[in-house]
């Protein structure tokens, strides 16, 4: 079974049903679904050999084995010609903004997902995706600090570190929306969670 992903052009960040339902459009050749837009043949020439042009749309189609490999040159190259770009195994659309505040941040997932500069709204979504096969999502900036989190029976085992001042932090949260704001916190610069959990060093 192939992995697909599929690039597009929006002027403004989607969500991930609005996204499902452009990819639907497009896949059934609606006309309306998506205007058609330079930065798609960009993107198809930049992947030739890998990506399907389409006057709308562009879609990758790889091997499970390759598609953490591909799946990170795709987003970037998708964020360069201004194309959001859609997952459909996992339901997560990449969009342009809003990002964080830390050039380069990285979000890694259980399920071997890799993202250079994630805007927000993915980030909130991949964290609604955690289960067991999915175990964690860290947002990382390297050589600074990260935050990891991992489903627990009964809420969320949270995680901070500071690696400049090599200290590191653990609480428990029981509720996904909390996890998602000290995320967004995190990658926006503010550290307000820090103040409203109860922490243990380790």
């Amino acid at each position: 079974m192939s992995v697909e992903l599929a690039v597009w052009h929006e002027p403004e960040p989607i969500s991930r049903e609005q996204a499902e339902n452009v990819f639907q459009a497009l896949r059934r050749g609606e006309p309306d679904a998506a205007g058609p837009h330079p930065g798609v043949a960009a993107f198809a020439e930049r992947l030739s050999g890998v990506a399907q042009a389409f006057p709308a749309y562009a879609l990758v189609v790889v091997e499970p084995e390759r598609a953490d490999e591909v799946s990170g040159v795709v987003f970037a190259a998708a964020r360069e010609c201004g194309l959001v770009c859609y997952d459909p195994q996992r339901e997560l659309v990449h969009n342009l903004a809003p990002l964080g505040v830390y050039s380069g941040m990285q979000m890694h997932t259980g399920d071997g997902m890799i993202v250079v500069d994630p805007d927000l709204r993915l980030v909130a979504d991949a964290l609604a995706t955690l289960s067991p096969q999915n175990p964690f999502t860290a947002l990382v900036v390297f050589g600074e600090h990260f935050i990891q989190v991992s489903p627990e029976i009964t809420g969320y085992e949270l995680e901070y570190k500071d690696s400049a001042r090599d200290l590191m932090f653990r609480t428990h949260v029981s509720d996904l929306g909390a996890i998602q704001q000290a995320f967004a916190e995190y990658a926006t610069g503010d550290r307000s969670f820090l103040e409203r959990h109860d922490w243990v060093r380790v």
